[in-house]
């Protein structure tokens, strides 16, 4: 029997903090539910590619195609997510939005979807899907526009997502070499010491939830 298979998008440029933490425990929960699932995370930042080229090769009378039709090392990765059974995204939030490599990925990802003909927007196959985000505003300052019209579009083609959102992270390790005086080390670290494991602990269930659903949708 073929493996069902969740696709983890780490679109944070440092590979051991915030964002790849919390797409680590999400994985750690997707693992925890079945060995019938293969979870596989891409980073944005190890991956040579492109935003959008407006090349309208997925636009072609009689050759249209819903998956992004330019050729690069992003390619493979669009394939796959094509064929997957559920699809989680983790970005820093930069400027209230997304890291560029995510957008840029999103581009490719969801303009295929999109029918000049009727506006609608239609992916290979729906399946569940994880934001997450993380960001050092707190939940009472939160500026984010997250995923923004991005998020309409996965909406639209593969179905409401769920969102898991880390609120006030740590921006770095040692606050004593940065210019960052106007944040507070110690308040930060009460809020990281309160808060932190929950975060990943709702990761976590994530990543669970969403393996779980791909179980019980495979016994139907």
């Amino acid at each position: 029997m073929t493996k069902k298979k969740i696709i983890i998008i780490d679109g944070g440029p440092r590979k051991t903090f915030n964002t790849a933490s919390m797409l680590k425990k999400f994985a750690e929960g997707a693992n925890s539910v079945s060995d019938s699932i293969e979870v596989k995370t891409y980073r944005l930042y190890d991956t040579p590619y492109k935003g959008c080229m407006s090349c309208m090769a997925c636009k072609i009378k009689d050759k249209a195609s819903n998956i992004c039709k330019f050729k690069d090392a992003l390619t493979p990765i669009l394939e796959e997510i094509a064929q997957a059974d559920g699809l989680a995204l983790g970005s820093p939030i930069y400027f209230g939005e997304v890291t560029a490599q995510m957008r840029a990925f999103l581009e490719r990802l969801t303009f295929p979807w999109l029918s000049y003909n009727d506006y609608s927007l239609t992916a290979p196959k729906r399946m569940p899907v994880v934001l997450i985000e993380t960001l050092n505003g707190t939940r009472e300052f939160n500026n984010s526009n997250g995923y923004g019209s991005m998020e309409y579009c996965l909406k639209a083609a593969l179905g409401e997502p769920e969102h898991i959102i880390a609120y006030n992270t740590y921006q770095v390790k040692n606050y004593d070499r940065y210019e960052l005086a106007g944040f507070s080390e110690e308040e930060k670290q009460k809020y990281r010491d309160e808060h932190w494991e929950q975060d990943l602990q709702s990761s976590f269930d994530a990543g669970r939830r969403m393996a779980e659903h791909v179980v019980q949708s495979t016994a139907r």
